[in-house]
């Protein structure tokens, strides 16, 4: 934590995203280099200048068929009935040059070839079937135009016509990762250690553009080591992006490094993620220092970076905005941009928006999101079922694939997405709890939602549904009965629930009130158990706090514990379904799609593979609320 001055500092002196980029443009002349490649290398690069051809193409008149070359006033008059014979006629194949004073083809299919010539039952117009000179080009006509971004189409083109090489931008851009507690992919990190991925992202993403990137090795935090780096980055690149080391910690050198060989103009752009982002110039280059969390990392390139670059002529795709409604309430603070990552789905054709963890380290939320939320800076946040712009991460094809599954964690579900797969289908899941998908599916905004919800009658589900959703007809489609038990790493029982530390689950989550369930028949008090009140969202979550040693024991699904290998003592058998209406069953193929798939042989032998599940009722539909 700073100091009280040093926040001040940080929250008073914020820059506006607006203005931020607006401020590096006028900065800078954003004066891209150019270089010459070959035409066979340049697909995906940027014309520095305008492409014209050097010939006319075709050069010659061609024939377009396999035919007779004629002169077509020879076949005037000719009919079925008064067929007429040429004898000065020149068989061409297509491609051929058409010699001179001839000036049509007739297609050999409409020839009949005798002793004296070609005998012919129709005439033929001048030019026909022939591709005169220039018709696909004439010589000095241009090609592509400048600042386009030529295709695998204009590649052929150019090549055809003769082009050997093509001006194109070239913008040099210098990646420095710096930091003690970071070491190179393909290394195991030890405790402390993070793996170095964000210049890793950068650079994917930058050359998708068409940059020319440099990632330069670690540079661990050591001030003379980074000024070093950074001098020797600015000497033969446009463009300096630095890793980690914006903040105002006691190891964040980067903007007083800029400081001291340049200008820093800007040290806090009011955006969340990724406020302590830095911009300045060393030598008439625009260096950027960036947050070394991913997310944040993330989004200043999306946000800063990428507008730079199309300041300098290169063409960044414009992603396709819809409007959705969220699926929660989103709270922001005044006067801060921030932007949410999002999984979007379209329900009975209205789009609606999952947000994810906003946490500036999770990096799962990137490759989990297909779309973010952009929360501006006038707003304190967005209310559940809200209408708001969400702009896409893949083509709006793609969003339209998802299935959204929301309510309880089992290990199975990834299982089941990579399965459907096969099928054209995405399925997002959201872990919320069983009873979080209850609700979820009752305001119709999941296709689905899986629960494992015991009433006090024994029954699983149906009860729950009937008080919460009455009026609608359901469908639940049985995955599994799953084994839950006790995980630990010493073979620990439900017994010890009361003597070691426990790590729970959420509230509303089904195995919750498993548990909540078993300490009522047992009489033992909840405030007897230490550990009671933390929880997680997941049954992996359960098993990694375990396994770390973090926690002794807690309540999970065998497979989890399997996969973690840990100590697993089960107290119980319990029925997992995934819970859908009748109209969304009997409308959208995709949900009838995942039905097969869990009612397959392939399903089932999965199940008994991994572990803890009993298959005997696998794939079976109960109805709930038949007739309402």
């Amino acid at each position: 934590m700073g100091t009280d001055d040093e926040n001040r500092l940080r929250y008073l002196t914020l820059t506006s995203l607006d203005d931020a980029i607006r401020l590096m443009l006028e900065r800078f002349s954003c004066t891209p280099r150019t270089v010459t490649v070959p035409v066979q290398d340049s697909c995906g690069m940027i014309t520095a200048q305008a492409v014209f051809s050097p010939i006319s193409y075709p050069a010659l008149h061609l024939s377009a068929m396999d035919g007779i070359a004629v002169k077509s006033q020879d076949t005037l008059g000719a009919t079925d009935q008064k067929p007429v014979l040429l004898t000065d006629g020149i068989r061409v194949n297509t491609g051929n040059v058409i010699p001179d004073g001839y000036d049509a083809v007739i297609m050999i299919e409409d020839v009949v070839i005798d002793k004296g010539g070609y005998l012919i039952r129709s005439s033929a117009h001048p030019w026909q079937h022939i591709r005169p000179v220039g018709e696909d080009i004439a010589q000095t006509e241009m090609i592509i135009p400048r600042l386009f971004q030529i295709r695998p189409s204009d590649i052929g083109a150019m090549a055809a016509y003769g082009i050997t090489e093509v001006q194109t931008l070239s913008l040099k851009v210098a990646l420095i990762p710096t930091g003690s507690e970071i070491v190179p992919i393909g290394t195991m990190p030890r405790p402390g250690e993070v793996i170095e991925s964000n210049m890793y992202m950068a650079k994917a993403l930058l050359t998708s553009v068409g940059a020319d990137v440099t990632h330069y090795p670690i540079v661990p935090d050591d001030q003379d080591k980074i000024r070093a780096c950074v001098l020797d980055a600015v000497q033969d690149h446009d463009l300096v992006l630095i890793s980690a080391g914006s903040s105002k910690g006691t190891k964040d050198f980067t903007a007083g490094i800029i400081a001291e060989l340049g200008e820093v103009y800007v040290h806090g752009v009011a955006i969340k993620p990724a406020k302590p982002v830095i911009f300045g110039e060393i030598n008439n280059i625009p260096v950027i220092g960036m947050p070394g969390y991913p997310i944040a990392c993330f989004t200043i390139l999306r946000e800063i970076v990428l507008p730079l670059l199309a300041g300098y002529g290169f063409q960044i795709p414009q992603p396709d905005t819809i409007p959705v409604h969220v699926t929660a309430a989103i709270q922001s603070s005044i006067g801060i941009d921030e932007f949410v990552p999002a999984m979007v789905g379209k329900i009975n054709e209205k789009w609606v928006a999952v947000p994810l963890s906003r946490g500036s380290g999770v990096q799962m939320s990137l490759v989990r999101s297909n779309a973010y939320l952009r929360i501006v800076a006038d707003s304190e946040g967005l209310e559940a079922g809200e209408l708001t712009p969400a702009i896409l991460s893949v083509r709006q094809k793609q969003a339209d694939q998802v299935v959204l599954v929301t309510g309880s964690h089992d290990p199975v579900i990834d299982y089941l997405a990579d399965m459907v797969r096969d099928f054209g289908i995405i399925i997002a899941s959201s872990h919320v709890g069983s009873m979080g998908g209850l609700m979820t599916l009752k305001r119709g905004y999941c296709h689905c939602a899986p629960m494992h919800l015991l009433a006090d009658n024994g029954e699983y589900n149906i009860p729950y549904l009937e008080k919460y959703i009455p009026n609608q007809e359901l469908f639940l489609i049985c995955v599994a009965a799953r084994e839950q038990g006790i995980v630990s790493r010493e073979g620990l029982g439900f017994e010890a629930i009361t003597t070691h530390r426990f790590i729970n689950r959420q509230r509303g989550s089904g195995t919750r009130m498993l548990l909540d369930h078993i300490l009522t028949q047992k009489g033992i008090p909840a405030t007897s158990i230490s550990g009671y009140e933390r929880e997680v969202t997941t049954h992996s979550g359960v098993c990694l706090s375990v396994k770390s040693g973090d926690t002794d024991l807690g309540l999970a699904v065998y497979s989890a514990a399997r996969a973690f290998s840990l100590s697993f003592t089960p107290i119980g058998v319990e029925r997992y379904e995934i819970v859908t209406s009748r109209e969304m069953y009997e409308k959208d193929p995709r949900i009838r799609a995942i039905t097969e798939v869990i009612s397959s042989q392939k399903w089932k032998d999965l199940l008994q593979s991994l572990g803890g599940y009993q298959t005997h009722e696998t794939g079976v539909i109960r109805r709930c609320n038949k007739g309402s």
